[in-house]
């Protein structure tokens, strides 16, 4: 009988994709630990991006080193943590502290994402900084673990393929 080790999941996609709801509902299932992304984010990029101003590559790097650390720390048994995870670069930081990572894209069209963050309240992210998040989202490559998930159907249901794709991994 083999052994299969708890999977390491980050959910990723832009701003409204449904990462938190997924997530949670997501490590419910696998029976895992939960962390909330933003909640690595230093004051410093919240109040940026309360303001209406973009991250840019320099303000994520603490944000991203604190994501791999919780990954690493994770990596024997399993969690799932949100991370926008835009650009390739991003997830390959996290891939080398979590080389076990699989990254699930929340996939879906800046029409009903922006729809859903216009609906959304008490996030820290403004709806007009939803465009720069698509203008930098690199969609995931074929030699890098994980799988897009169309975002169309309902929280369950997203999170229903987000785990047939975790676990036929």
């Amino acid at each position: 009988m083999s052994h299969h080790p708890a999977p390491l999941v980050v959910v990723m996609g832009v701003s409204g994709s449904g990462k938190t709801t997924v997530g949670q509902l997501l490590a419910r299932h696998l029976g895992v630990p939960y962390a909330e992304g933003d909640d690595f984010h230093p004051a410093p990029n919240v109040a940026k991006m309360r303001a209406g101003h973009p991250l840019d590559d320099e303000d994520r790097r603490p944000w991203l080193d604190e994501i791999a650390g919780w990954l690493a720390g994770h990596a024997d048994g399993g969690g799932v943590v949100t991370c926008s995870a835009l650009k390739r670069s991003y997830r390959a930081r996290l891939a080398s502290a979590a080389p076990s990572a699989f990254f699930v894209h929340l996939d879906g069209s800046p029409e009903l994402i922006a729809a859903r963050i216009t609906a959304r309240q008490g996030h820290f992210m403004p709806p007009e900084l939803l465009r720069t998040q698509f203008a930098d989202i690199e969609p995931l490559g074929d030699d890098e673990e994980g799988a897009a998930i169309p975002i169309d159907g309902t929280p369950r249901e997203t999170a229903a393929l987000a785990r047939a794709a975790v676990t036929s991994a």
